[in-house]
C-alpha cells in the first residue's frame, strides 16, 4: 500500500497528492500519515512546494469529505429510525436514542467536525454523521477546511523538515492515534454512564 501511494504521488505530483487525499477520505485504509509527510518530503527534491502540496492535499480532503457528507444525507435519521423499529430491540436501542444523538450533534457537531479532522480514521468518517444530521453544508465545509488545513500543514511541514527520514513520523502518529482513540473510548464510556444515570434519575 505504502509503495503504491508514494509511487502515484511521485509520478503525478500535485495531482497525485490530490487524488490520494480524496481516496484517503473515502477509503480510510489509505492513511494521511503516509500521504502528507511524503508530500512534504517530495518538496525537498522536486519542484513541488510546501504551499502547493498543502493546497492540493486540502482540496482532496475537502472533496472526499463532501462525498461522505452526501452519503450521510442518504442515511438520514428517519431511515435509521425505521431500521431501529425493526432491529433496535437486538441492540436495545429506541427511536428516542437516535433523536437524542441527532440533537447532540446539532448542538456540538461543528466543533466535533473541527477537532475530529485531526484524528486518524475518525477524520474521514465524521463527515457521515454530519450529513445524517443535515448540518449546514457551508458551515460543515468551513470547519472541515479549517481542521484539514491545520492537520495538513503540520504533517507536510514535518515531512519537509525531516526529508528522507519522513517515515519517522509514522511511528509518532501510531502513538498519537492510540492516545486519541483511548480518549474517544473514555469519552464514550463517560457519556454512556451519564445517559444511564440521567435515565435512572428521571425514573
Amino acid at each position: 500500500m505504502e509503495n503504491w501511494v508514494t509511487d502515484i504521488m511521485e509520478k503525478l505530483g500535485y495531482l497525485g497528492v490530490y487524488l490520494m487525499m480524496v481516496l484517503e477520505n473515502v477509503f480510510p485504509p489509505i492513511p494521511s500519515e503516509i500521504v502528507l509527510p511524503f508530500g512534504g518530503f517530495l518538496t525537498t527534491y522536486t519542484d513541488l512546494t510546501v504551499f502547493g502540496v498543502v493546497v492540493a492535499a486540502t482540496a482532496g480532503s475537502v472533496i472526499g469529505a463532501m462525498i461522505l457528507y452526501s452519503i450521510g444525507m442518504l442515511l438520514d435519521a428517519e431511515r435509521l429510525e425505521k431500521i431501529i423499529n425493526r432491529w433496535g430491540h437486538i441492540l436495545r436501542l429506541k427511536k428516542e436514542d437516535i433523536r437524542k444523538a441527532d440533537a447532540w450533534f446539532d448542538k456540538y457537531g461543528y466543533w466535533t467536525v473541527l477537532f475530529c479532522r485531526m484524528v486518524p480514521i475518525v477524520r474521514s468518517l465524521i463527515s457521515i454523521p454530519a450529513g445524517m444530521a443535515r448540518m449546514n453544508f457551508w458551515l460543515f465545509l468551513l470547519f472541515t477546511t479549517i481542521g484539514t488545513i491545520l492537520w495538513n500543514v503540520i504533517l507536510i511541514t514535518l515531512g519537509s523538515v525531516l526529508g528522507a527520514n519522513w517515515q519517522k513520523i509514522i511511528g509518532f502518529m501510531n502513538i498519537y492515534s492510540d492516545f486519541a482513540f483511548t480518549l474517544i473510548i473514555i469519552g464514550t464510556i463517560l457519556f454512556i454512564i451519564w445517559l444511564i444515570n440521567r435515565k435512572r434519575k428521571s425514573k
